[in-house]
């Protein structure tokens, strides 16, 4: 199959060069120095499974050079998702499924803005990696967890195989995926609320007493908004994010705390920003994540200027 990954950083830089490894046909959209970097020297990945060069890559900053793909991995940040959005419909025909790995529970109701609601499909991936360089991924856990939706979609059965094949992606197709988006969200929300406020790792933070509290609230809060919008968490949740947080290794920060160190932009809003609106909405009290949402509002849009 032909698969193009718009957003080639930590996510999609990933996955799709465990796919292009494993042989499939894989076109990477990216830009500046990373575009530059991986026409130059290829894309290379530093984990713990195993370090990967990949010398030969295909990328591009014109997804019209690309032509009409089977599958779009869309994988930018989501305050770049409008834009981005408009950038690939040259990439995308009418049997064309756009796969949207973002953050948050807004990432289809953005590309839907551009690409036909149909032909869009919701996943959730559990991954700890970051672009540590121009043309280098740096991945910091183990293998890689992702559920996906249209577990009938041909384009999404093809792309399941194709992650059979590759090392370090287990993936599962679903028919409704909504659950797992949202578990998802209450629990990154949290962690990068959390990580991106205290500035610290996860170890640290839940062995402070208050910096505990402070990260169990922010939980709860999102269990809270979760439930109002009809999306309660499963039995048995808390406990998992208890333990999620004890076996990560303890200097685990979200990526959002590392965008905030490099004084870049923040997906502040679709996280904190969004459980306050949410919020709002709904009149559920979210002190916690209001409080991050004001504090560091003052850098979603990168370092502030002295």
């Amino acid at each position: 199959m032909r698969i193009a990954v718009m957003g080639s950083g930590g996510i999609g830089g990933y996955i799709g060069l465990r796919l292009a490894k494993a042989g499939e046909d894989v076109t990477f959209i990216a830009r500046g120095e990373h575009l530059y970097a991986m026409r130059s020297n290829g894309l290379r990945l530093e984990s713990p499974l195993g370090d990967v060069s990949l010398p030969g890559v295909t990328a591009t900053d014109d997804p019209a050079e690309v032509g009409t793909v089977d599958l779009v991995i869309f994988a930018v940040k989501l305050y770049d998702s409008e834009e981005a959005a408009a950038a690939i419909l040259p990439m995308v025909g009418p049997k064309t499924t756009v796969l949207t790995l973002q953050n948050g529970v807004d990432g289809v109701d953005l590309l839907a803005r551009s690409v036909p609601r149909s032909q869009v499909v919701a996943g959730a991936i559990y991954i700890s990696t970051y672009l540590e360089a121009p043309g280098l991924i740096k991945q910091t856990s183990g293998m890689t967890q992702m559920t996906v939706g249209g577990r009938n979609d041909p384009a999404i059965a093809a792309f399941r195989d194709a992650c059979a094949l590759a090392e370090g992606i287990s993936l599962q197709a679903v028919d409704d995926v909504d659950p797992v988006l949202w578990m998802k969200f209450v629990t990154l929300a949290a962690f990068s609320g959390g990580t991106s406020l205290m500035r610290s790792g996860i170890g640290a933070i839940i062995a402070d007493p208050e910096g505990r509290i402070f990260m169990e609230q922010l939980r709860d809060e999102g269990m809270a908004i979760a439930a109002a919008k009809g999306h309660p968490m499963p039995d048995g949740y808390v406990q998992q994010t208890t333990s999620l947080w004890q076996m990560v290794p303890p200097e685990t920060q979200s990526s959002m705390a590392n965008d905030l160190q490099r004084g870049k932009r923040l997906e502040l809003e679709w996280l904190s920003g969004r459980m306050h609106s949410f919020g709002k909405e709904l009149e559920v009290p979210t002190p916690a994540h209001t409080a991050v949402y004001r504090a560091l509002h003052l850098y979603a849009n990168g370092a502030p200027a002295q």
